[in-house]
């Protein structure tokens, strides 16, 4: 876990500061949902919009 710390903390010193703070964002809503033991709803978001993407493609 200590290289991921070092790794996103090297990134978001590098990346613009609008995408820094959207990764904040994005870490801190992950970590909230996995206090609360949501992140099952997290994956199945993921899961639904990767179907819709499929879809999308497979229609052009």
């Amino acid at each position: 876990m200590d290289a991921l710390v070092e790794i996103l903390d090297t990134k978001l010193r590098q990346w613009q500061p609008d995408v820094a703070e959207q990764v904040r964002q994005y870490v801190a809503a992950i970590i909230e949902m996995a206090d609360q033991d949501a992140l099952d709803i997290l994956l199945s978001k993921d899961v639904g919009q990767e179907g819709l993407d499929f879809s999308d493609k497979s229609e052009n």
